[in-house]
């Protein structure tokens, strides 16, 4: 039952071989079809040299009986000379192949990445958000990546080793028909053992998959200078070193294992593989000894035989590696098939071209994705176009939610976001993006100059240098920037891109105060006929805004002006009188 389950399970996986070819094929089909035919050829050479060996013992016994002379030589030297005119083809052979073989492994790389960063960049917020997406995307960016070349190369071998398997074969059928099933049943235990440690090692690899990203980040932290400063202040060396070593110990312990159990089965099928070369030769031994077969027979035959089992060994290592591909391609197919939830409408409307009438959440209900905590609860929220609008309220509010909505990253389960009256799931959801700038809570230092840093904030308006130096208004030279020199970075992308909608999360956290009082000043004309939507703690920031929104539990609590707001008493203000006494007695 084991046995036909193991086959129902290869049968399952193999299926993905096809479509990996089919990715091999498209990434470089004339290259692919060139190393194809190389390899044919590369596989009857040795059948060839094999055949001519017997020519060439036999000839040498002739010549030894009659003396030496050009005429009883000349048979074994034309022999020997071609011999070695497939000697040297089949160097050139190689060297072909391994040319070709390089250039493939580039393309077909280059393409799989292709596939992997276009996946990657269409799939949710929300799958960036889950630790099952990290581990597929780790499972599909490591190995699973690598393994249609892995296969490329062992399909290769199977094609070059299958053809000199059946040209040793026609060899050794005039000795004896049941010569090739020998042949094959003796090296049927090993293909078993293939398929079983593969199948092994690759639950293990999977259910090891959260561990070995540990063993990264452990080792991320140890070696990138983003953590040195604090390891050291904090002395957390040693526990990221012992950590480090404690993962790897485990991972390495069950590796070494299944290496262990996977060596005892491959010696004894190796074993039973010898007896059977041992009887058969002995067999045909037998046979030279009574007359029946010449001494360049005898020769021809071991030839043949021993390499036709080294090939069977080789050919069923293949077929349980392309199997073990196959187990891994799985985990990359899988991501690659991965579909986003947040997709354009089958009849999308055209977006507003300005916005007039402004943003409105009604009675917007929404949880994170495998959660059951509400992050907002029928929510409502309005926001007439050209206002600056403040969103405050203690962390777990759903403030950052918010933004995350109107920018489509997600999807409400109940309710409506709508532009100027258009639900936004009716626009296409680049068109919606348009429409809005964002810089959210954590700016993004990417590695480029100040002034590219700036400009990703619109590159289909392809800025010009006066326009990202308007964006940016001056900052300070260098090489390392502080956070709060990213920060601004982030803003002047935010503030480069000329949409409606302005969206700023926490836009002065990593500010100083004296940053942070300079860029205030100069708030209120960036956002000049836009509408602004602030989430901040900082009230020094909400007091330069039209209506405050306080947030609570996921609700809307209190809307007003600043003084409105101050002069209820309610959350605000009470939050407001908090932080002012605070700082009175900071300044104390």
């Amino acid at each position: 039952m084991s046995v036909r389950n193991d086959l129902r399970e290869a049968r399952k996986q193999l299926a993905y071989v096809p479509r990996a070819l089919q990715l091999v094929w498209g990434a470089a089909p004339a290259l692919t079809a060139a190393w194809g035919a190389l390899l044919v050829v590369d596989g009857l050479l040795p059948v060839g040299f094999v055949y001519l060996t017997r020519l060439l013992v036999d000839n040498l016994v002739t010549t030894i009986g009659a003396g030496v002379s050009w005429d009883t030589i000349r048979p074994a030297v034309l022999v020997a000379a071609v011999m070695a005119a497939i000697l040297v083809a089949r160097e050139l052979v190689q060297l072909a192949v391994a040319w070709i073989r390089t250039a493939q492994s580039e393309l077909i790389g280059d393409e799989i990445r292709r596939l992997v960063h276009a996946r990657a960049y269409a799939a949710d917020l929300a799958f960036y958000e889950s630790p099952d997406y990290h581990d597929r995307l780790h499972r599909a960016s490591t190995d699973a990546s690598r393994r249609p070349l892995a296969l490329l190369e062992n399909g290769g071998s199977l094609l070059k080793d299958g053809v000199t398997l059946v040209g040793m074969a026609a060899l050794v059928i005039p000795y004896g028909a049941w010569v090739p099933l020998v042949l094959v049943l003796s090296t049927l235990p090993a293909l078993y053992v293939v398929i079983l440690f593969n199948r092994r090692l690759h639950g293990w690899w999977e259910d090891a998959t959260a561990e070995r990203r540990w063993a990264g980040y452990y080792d991320w932290v140890l070696t990138y200078s983003e953590f040195a400063a604090e390891i050291r202040q904090f002395d957390l060396g040693g526990y990221f070193k012992d950590t480090y070593q404690q993962v790897r110990k485990k991972l390495r312990g069950e590796r070494l294992r299944l290496l262990r159990d996977e060596s005892l089965a491959r010696l004894a099928s190796g074993l039973l593989g010898l007896v059977v070369t041992g009887v058969v030769m002995a067999w045909m031994v037998w046979r030279a000894f009574l007359g029946q077969v010449t001494l360049g027979d005898l020769v021809l035959f071991y030839q043949a035989f021993d390499r036709g089992q080294l090939l069977m060994r080789s050919l069923l290592g293949n077929v349980g590696q392309i199997y073990a591909n196959s187990l891994f391609l799985e985990n990359l197919f899988e991501f690659l098939d991965l579909q986003p939830h947040v997709v354009d409408a089958l009849s999308p409307r055209e977006a507003p071209a300005a916005v007039r009438e402004g943003v409105t959440f009604r009675d917007v209900t929404f949880r994170y994705p495998g959660t059951e905590r509400v992050a907002l609860e029928h929510f409502d929220l309005s926001i007439p176009a050209g206002q600056v609008a403040a969103i405050v309220g203690p962390n777990g509010a759903g403030k950052s939610t918010v933004i995350k909505l109107l920018c489509r990253f997600y999807d409400p389960g109940a309710g409506r976001i709508e532009i100027d009256g258009l639900d936004i799931r009716d626009l296409r959801v680049l068109d919606l993006r348009r429409l809005s700038t964002v810089l959210f809570q954590s700016p993004v230092p990417y590695h480029a100059t100040v002034a590219d840093n700036i400009g990703f904030g619109d590159l289909l308006a392809r800025p010009d240098r006066a326009q990202i130096e308007e964006a940016a208004r001056g900052f300070a030279h260098g090489t390392q920037l502080s956070v709060g020199e990213w920060q601004r970075i982030a803003l002047a992308r935010a503030f480069l891109r000329r949409a409606d909608i302005l969206v700023l999360d926490e836009p002065t956290s990593f500010m100083d105060s004296w940053a942070e009082a300079e860029w205030l000043d100069r708030f209120r004309r960036l956002a000049k006929g836009r509408t602004a939507i602030i989430v901040t703690h900082r009230f020094t920031l909400a007091m330069r805004a039209d209506v405050v929104h306080v947030m609570q539990r996921g609700r809307i609590v209190e809307s007003g002006s600043p003084s409105e707001l101050l002069s209820h008493r309610g959350p605000f203000a009470q939050s407001w009188s908090a932080q002012m006494q605070a700082d009175t007695a900071t300044r104390d």
